[in-house]
């Protein structure tokens, strides 16, 4: 998985490219350490994430909840198989998914 980010220290823009899954999940808990301080709007771009774990969902999951204190998240231009799962699981109803 690719991680690409971009931003200033008020709004953080993350595009992920490849498989969000148990082995790269925990890059993306990495990467997200420390970046989410100060950051009042955060938006993730799936457009070219292929697949998503219960793993990724997870990180997701965490990431709603700090931003919920302090700001909005966003996730941008899921493909249908992802929206699929945000569906099943219920995460339709938790993330701001456009």
């Amino acid at each position: 998985m690719t991680i690409q980010r971009t931003g200033n220290e008020k709004k953080l823009a993350i595009a992920l490219e490849g498989r969000l899954d148990t082995m790269t999940a925990p890059e993306l808990e990495a990467a997200l350490d420390g970046a989410l301080e100060g950051v009042e709007e955060l938006t993730f771009d799936f457009e070219k994430l292929d697949y998503i774990s219960s793993a990724g969902l997870r990180v997701l999951l965490s990431t709603q909840k700090t931003m919920n204190r302090q700001g909005v998240m966003k996730v941008l231009h899921a493909n249908e198989m992802i929206r699929e799962i945000f569906d099943v699981t219920g995460f339709s109803d938790i993330l701001t998914i456009e």
